[in-house]
């Protein structure tokens, strides 16, 4: 599990979000949460629906994780990290702090970073344009060290 995550409290606010929705709220959807902080790294859907049965005695429908994906983006505790040979690749960020990706384009390995020159100069950008940011998100496509060897 990820550090720092109170899976409990987070079930709490998710419920409350539910509620809000007027959606059900479900033992599996709140099981979902802690599977996923389980699976600690990024994730194709299809893939955590792939851990997700081999790790679980119940079955999860397909269908059911995938809905609870969507929610759980829309509460925010996962976001869309990129969008890859028609893939779209999440990851959990509840008790993460903002950081970057380089995404090898040869064997998809994702690499996280944190530079504040970076953060520094996009803050500066806004700045001069009178620009409000609400959030971003930077990826630097290339290959890895491992793939440039090759």
């Amino acid at each position: 599990m990820l550090m720092g995550v109170n899976t409990e409290e987070l079930k709490k606010a998710f419920t409350e979000f539910l509620k809000k929705k007027n959606m059900k709220i479900t033992k599996t959807r709140l099981d979902l949460i802690d599977l996923i902080a389980d699976y600690n790294k990024h994730f194709e859907i299809e893939e955590l629906v792939n851990w997700i049965s081999s790790r679980t005695d119940k079955r999860v429908s397909r269908s059911t994780i995938y809905r609870t994906i969507k929610l759980l983006e829309e509460f925010g505790a996962i976001k869309e990290v990129i969008k890859k040979d028609n893939k779209t690749i999440y990851e959990f960020v509840v008790g993460r702090s903002h950081h970057d990706h380089l995404i090898c384009v040869e064997c998809g390995k994702i690499i996280e970073f944190v530079s504040e020159d970076i953060e520094k100069l996009q803050d500066e950008v806004c700045e001069a344009y009178s620009f409000k940011p609400i959030h971003h998100r930077l990826e630097i496509f290339g290959l890895c060290k491992d793939c440039q060897e090759k």
